[in-house]
């Protein structure tokens, strides 16, 4: 339910995401990266045993889906490696309420929700904010978004 303060966060916090939101060009990675480290370094498997974003370390690096993975620990890495699915977080690491819209952005692992054991990333904590407002009619659209959005 939309309320009042809803609105007035909605309204500080979408017009910053848009600056950075840009449909995604055919050349748009399957993984956000930076420097081609996924999630901005830090440990995907940390989200579900800590509750916590924690920084990897490129001693726990792993490539995969075209992206270098860190991990906190040798166990994190293990783990991701059995099923790194249920690990990575969905639309590639790129904000999940940019791809209900049809775009792409880049995110903060400071700004992320677990829903149904899969983890979200959003741009910023103030867009999570926005995104949390309607998680399931969020992710549905973005479902239908992705991947093809990346072209």
């Amino acid at each position: 339910m939309l309320t009042r303060r809803s609105l007035l966060t909605a309204a500080a916090a979408v017009p910053a995401t848009w600056m950075l939101a840009r449909p995604a060009m055919a050349a748009t990675p399957a993984i956000f990266s930076e420097n081609g480290i996924a999630m901005r370094g830090t440990d995907p498997v940390a989200y579900f045993t800590n509750g916590a974003p924690i920084a990897g370390s490129a001693k726990h690096a792993l490539d995969w889906a075209g992206a270098i993975w860190h991990f906190a620990s040798a166990q994190n890495l293990e783990t991701f490696m059995r099923n790194p699915h249920a690990y990575a977080p969905q639309y590639g690491g790129y904000c999940a309420f940019a791809m209900s819209k049809g775009a792409v952005a880049t995110t903060d692992p400071a700004a992320w929700t677990i829903v149904e054991g899969r983890l979200y990333l959003n741009y910023s904590v103030n867009v999570r904010t926005v995104w949390s407002e309607d998680v399931a009619g969020n992710i549905a659209l973005a479902d239908g978004h992705w991947p093809t959005v990346l072209g």
